[in-house]
């Protein structure tokens, strides 16, 4: 019997890089990667080249151009530009080489700025984006409409996820690039090694996100490939949020940081609360098992 071939899009990234430990426990599948500098999927003929040469079964299209709040507000051409053009290449691609599932990982920043919340699927594009990353959420809803598109025009069979905040394994630990909690992380840690009496956070405080370790999603992709769904996307989350001072000062405790949390108010939050309805998912019979106290403990293992 003929084992399934896999390509993972960003294999070497975090959300990629623990996907492929999750689904590399299947004898069934055969791995065809590529890195970055080996396979530009910003590059439409370098992407439709590969495709046709490897003719992947199973795509998870986990690549994209990720960074923080800063980074976001500097560079939102970037953002929206290189997004667009990988999801672009690789949903055509795998349409074109009959792919037979693809799963799309997006993001909860696809939300309106002030949604209801818990945020529930059908309040996708009920109002504007939040603006610090404006750019990268278009891209995300773009990729979103395009799988839903293709399934209606083409009868293109694929899934989109919309995990919650991530962290874990892989996730940068640079303040421009990482991830709120991972640079959290670090920032404490540093602080501690330092013996800093105070530290310095962005904005006030009070936005309000939900974290899930990636090593849940990757579990959540696993478990939706062999128990795929007919709506349109899929939130994947724990369904409960805090608010960063709380996430900072549990960080600050398990670091040892004992010194004087200060906030810097002329620095954007970001959205006010992103707290998303998983519903769907538990009634799909999926749920996350890794709590935040626990993934904490390993990013702090991970950076020391």
């Amino acid at each position: 019997m003929s084992k399934t071939k896999v390509f993972i899009a960003g294999h070497n990234g975090m959300v990629g890089s623990a996907t492929l430990r999750r689904l590399s426990a299947n004898p069934d599948y055969e791995f065809v990667l590529r890195g970055s500098k080996e396979l530009n999927l910003t590059n439409q003929i370098d992407t439709f080249a590969f495709f046709e040469k490897e003719k992947p079964a199973l795509v998870i299209l986990a690549a994209a151009k990720v960074g923080g709040i800063q980074a976001n507000i500097d560079s939102p051409a970037t953002f929206l530009f290189n997004n667009l053009l990988i999801q672009n290449n690789v949903i055509e691609a795998s349409r074109k080489v009959g792919v037979q599932l693809l799963v799309n990982i997006g993001s909860s920043c696809v939300y309106p700025r002030e949604c209801p919340q818990p945020m529930k699927e059908e309040y996708l594009l009920d109002g504007k984006l939040e603006p610090t990353n404006e750019g990268y959420a278009l891209a995300k809803i773009a990729g979103l409409k395009m799988i839903s598109y293709y399934k209606k025009q083409y009868g293109f069979n694929a899934l989109n996820l919309m995990p919650c905040n991530l962290y874990g394994q892989n996730d940068s630990f640079d303040l421009r690039h990482s991830h709120v909690l991972s640079a959290l992380v670090k920032r404490f840690s540093d602080a501690v090694d330092q013996g800093a009496p105070s530290i310095t956070l962005w904005g006030t405080g009070s936005a309000r996100s939900e974290f899930m370790i990636v090593d849940d999603l990757a579990k959540a992709i696993g478990y939706f490939i062999q128990n795929p769904f007919e709506q349109e996307f899929l939130n994947i989350g724990w369904g409960t949020d805090v608010s960063i001072k709380e996430l900072a000062t549990l960080i600050a405790k398990k670091t040892g940081f004992t010194g004087e949390i200060l906030w810097d108010t002329t620095k954007p939050d970001g959205m006010p609360r992103k707290c998303m309805d998983v519903s769907r998912m538990k009634d799909l019979g999926f749920e996350p098992i890794i709590t935040l106290e626990r993934g904490i403990d390993e990013m702090i293992g991970l950076y020391n």
